[in-house]
């Protein structure tokens, strides 16, 4: 571990691998887990902004969990979270011609309905952030039904840190990975 300004920074997202691989995964982890995509507060505020937009691009299964449950969730725990769908799905899922699990809500962004790409915890994917009062947690977050991507970063040669670069940079800001680069560079 290792500290940047206010975050703590497993080396797990600098030494390890990774480069999503859709056409193994299907996108299973959208749909595989028991909680849906963490949120932070001002997101949940956008998802009830942006919902009417989004409708058109959901599946009715998505529309009914969201229209019971509502366009987030807090969990016991306090967090707070995409909906799901029957426990498994989130309610965001959508999926193509070849049933690989994408976001309604990134389809929308690309398709220019909507100026917000996803929830920045799905972008930062198989990134973790934990808040802490002090601090964040920056942590990797190895899940097997990511063996494939890992597979595909390490041919490819692909560090967890760059496969999320815009995802990170969206977070904590360009000069924050800048120095995320200069520590990588000293630890090769």
């Amino acid at each position: 571990m290792f500290q940047l300004g206010k975050t703590i920074v497993s080396e797990d997202i600098i030494e390890k691998d990774f480069v999503c691989n859709l056409s193994a995964c299907k996108g299973a982890c959208c749909i595989d887990g028991d909680a849906g995509a963490p949120l932070d507060k001002d997101e949940v505020k956008i998802l009830e902004d942006i919902y009417p937009k989004l409708k058109p691009f959901l599946r009715k299964e998505g529309i009914d969990a969201i229209e019971a449950q509502g366009t987030s969730i807090t969990t016991a725990f306090g967090d707070l979270e995409t909906p799901l769908i029957d426990g498994a799905d989130c309610a965001y899922v959508i999926f193509d011609e070849k049933n690989t699990a994408l976001c309604a809500i990134e389809e929308a962004y690309n398709q220019g309905e909507i100026s917000w790409k996803k929830p920045v915890s799905c972008h930062l994917y198989p990134i973790r952030v934990r808040e802490y009062s002090e601090f964040s947690g920056v942590n990797y977050d190895k899940w097997e039904i990511c063996d494939d991507a890992c597979s595909l970063g390490k041919e490819l040669q692909v560090p967890v840190y760059k496969f999320v670069k815009e995802a990170l940079i969206r977070k904590f800001g360009e000069d924050w990975y800048a120095e995320l680069e200069k520590v990588a560079e000293k630890m090769k």
